[in-house]
């Protein structure tokens, strides 16, 4: 990400300029732009740079989760919490934290860090003690428009003008195709060192007018891919992937979906082999996900298994004894869909 290019340079410019000053920071930017190497090279140049770095994904826990991920729990305080835990601010104490997907925070986790970046302090979930106080300075990050958020009432504003301080944005990789070369280059140089791997002229050419929605991540990925099937020596057009051999006729680039908490819930059933008595209903039962998530991952379900809801209970870990049990807690809860549809 950090190079030598016009575009790297001015940005750069501007990370060298901020990284000593202290303040907090905005990263914006799509998916994949790398928005958390820009916080890291932020923090390389502080003070705090020999201080912790922490970061925390704010679109991969539930709310509850998030809370006890973010302040720590005390032993006791929920089922599961077998001893004290700290929380990501405190381990960042005297250092800095990075909150990823800070868009994807629900209002009332917005009021808690309001809180937080207002006094300081910190209060553990199922602690009724005094606050014990953090010194952490935050960068957060985000691929969503918080301006619209707000307009939406899903955004606290007093929240952004905390958070905002310095707004940093990170262009798309598509805005600066000359960059690719020297990012192609640089890449396939540390996967493949020595030299050994090359990159044939009309496959660069492609990687040039691919749009790549994914970004630097998604150049990234598929380099690893093209090292691997070229056997680390001539990366040619025929090793490609067939979207960049035949990009999309208008030239843009396809609409790229936001991982969602359904498609972590669902990895965690299908791939993690977790129960859904587990893993969704109680998230589901103490409203910390809504009925659309669970939807979603039936739908999902659904797909997979050709509309059999047998198939979905035994791809989602349940006895089989639990079946009647599964379709009662959809009708009741009004998640079951037509399974034909998928048929």
């Amino acid at each position: 990400m950090i190079g030598t290019s016009q575009v790297i340079r001015d940005l750069r410019e501007e990370i060298d300029r901020i990284a000593r000053s202290d303040v907090k920071v905005l990263i914006t930017g799509e998916s994949g732009v790398g928005k958390e190497v820009v916080a890291s090279e932020i923090v390389t140049g502080s003070l705090r740079a020999s201080r912790p770095f922490v970061t925390v994904n704010c679109a991969g826990l539930p709310e509850t989760l998030l809370e006890s991920e973010l302040f720590g729990h005390v032993r006791g305080s929920f089922t599961g919490a077998y001893r004290d835990q700290p929380g990501k601010l405190e381990l960042a104490d005297t250092g800095t934290l990075f909150l990823d997907e800070i868009g994807e925070m629900t209002l009332r986790m917005q009021g808690l860090l309001l809180r937080f970046l207002e006094t300081g302090e910190l209060q553990k979930v199922g602690s009724g003690e005094g606050h014990t106080h953090a010194d952490v300075r935050v960068i957060s990050a985000t691929n969503r428009d918080l301006r619209q958020l707000i307009a939406q009432g899903l955004f606290r504003e007093d929240l952004l003008y905390r958070l905002n301080v310095v707004h940093l944005h990170v262009p798309p990789l598509r805005s600066h195709v000359d960059d690719i070369p020297q990012l192609v280059e640089a890449i396939v140089t540390r996967l493949a060192p020595g030299g050994a791997c090359t990159v044939e002229r009309e496959a660069l050419d492609s990687l040039v007018r691919y749009a790549w929605p994914g970004n630097v991540r998604q150049l990234q990925n598929v380099l690893e891919r093209l090292v691997v099937v070229s056997q680390g020596k001539t990366i040619t057009f025929e090793h490609l992937p067939a979207e960049i051999r035949t990009p999309s006729k208008d030239g843009r680039p396809p609409i790229e979906r936001r991982r969602t908490i359904a498609d972590d819930l669902f990895k965690r059933l299908t791939a993690d082999k977790e129960s859904f008595w587990t893993t969704v209903y109680p998230l589901y039962i103490q409203r910390e996900i809504t009925r659309g998530t669970v939807k979603e991952i039936i739908r999902r379900g659904l797909e997979d298994s050709g509309g059999n809801y047998k198939i979905v209970a035994r791809n989602f870990n349940m006895d089989p004894g639990d079946y009647k049990r599964f379709l009662n807690f959809l009708r009741k809860h009004h998640c079951q869909l037509p399974f034909k549809q998928f048929r």
